[in-house]
């Protein structure tokens, strides 16, 4: 248990340094308001928001969205451990972690992104391919971490 948290905390703060580097080159990320956002409408029943950023905001959103990134972290992080078994943490590679990180991408492309009104594989946003390619690249990035963080705890 405690390697799944060391692993999914490492993993999603390697995406969030990430998305930090990404914000000061001038790139846009996501806001995480926006998530807390979506999960207090979908406690209330709502599971589709057309326009996220225009849906009724709720209270403390920011604070819930960052605590429901780091939660879908760790869970990740235990999906991976639970596929590549016990071995896999005393030897961990690139390759699986990165795979496994690749995966994940489903996540928002399949769910969130449509619950927000941005459409399955951000078909509704007006650059549906560039988001695409960076969240391909965040949810790369996120593997890395994943790996990295298992070989340093």
């Amino acid at each position: 248990m405690l390697s799944i948290l060391s692993i999914g905390i490492g993993a999603t703060l390697v995406m969030d340094l990430w998305a930090l580097l990404l914000k000061r080159l001038g790139v846009a990320t996501l806001n995480y308001a926006m998530l807390g956002r979506w999960a207090g409408h979908l406690v209330r029943g709502q599971v589709y928001q057309p326009a996220i950023a225009k849906a009724e905001p709720v209270a403390h959103e920011l604070f819930w969205g960052w605590m429901l990134h780091y939660a879908v972290g760790l869970l990740f992080a235990a999906g991976l451990v639970m596929v590549m078994g016990e071995g896999w943490l005393q030897a961990p590679t690139l390759g699986p972690a990165l795979i496994f990180g690749l995966v994940t991408v489903l996540a928002p492309w399949c769910v969130m992104q449509p619950a927000m009104g941005a459409g399955f594989f951000a078909s509704r946003t007006p650059t549906p391919w560039r988001n695409r390619l960076r969240s391909l690249g965040t949810h790369a990035v996120f593997g890395c971490g994943l790996y990295l963080a298992a070989h340093l705890f």
